[in-house]
Formats: structure tokens, sequence, C-alpha cells
């Protein structure tokens, strides 16, 4: 698997998803802080963004479900 990383300046929404677009990747892996509903739809998700707006699929991985003591 090729993996690179960019540091960018910019709104986070459009610079990971012009430059998924631009380098043409075959995935686009992007982490989710699992924000509840009311705050997703407040703050806006950048992951829910880039999955709507790349040319390519889009993998949001969750963070793991505090486990319970």
């Amino acid at each position: 698997v090729k993996a690179e990383t960019l540091i960018l300046e910019g709104d986070p929404k459009d610079m990971i998803c012009d430059a998924a677009n631009e380098m043409h990747v075959d995935v686009l892996v992007v982490g989710s802080r699992g924000h509840g509903m009311i705050k997703r739809a407040l703050l806006g998700s950048v992951s829910d963004y880039c999955a709507h707006h790349v040319k390519c699929p889009t993998l949001i991985v969750k963070p793991p479900k505090e486990s319970h003591k």
C-alpha cells in the first residue's frame, strides 16, 4: 500500500478533497471523532463532506468504543 502524508493550509474539507481529486487516489481514508448527530449537524463533519465530494471511494474509520470496566 502506497500512502502519502501532506501538510496543507486552509479549510480541511476543501484541502482534503482537492488533494484527493488532484492526485487521483484509489481510496481516501479519513478518521471520525464520533460526534453525535446534533453536533455533526451544527459543526459539520469533514469525513462526511469528503465522502460526498471526492471522486474515489472513502473509508471512514471510527474511534474504538470505550471498554466497560
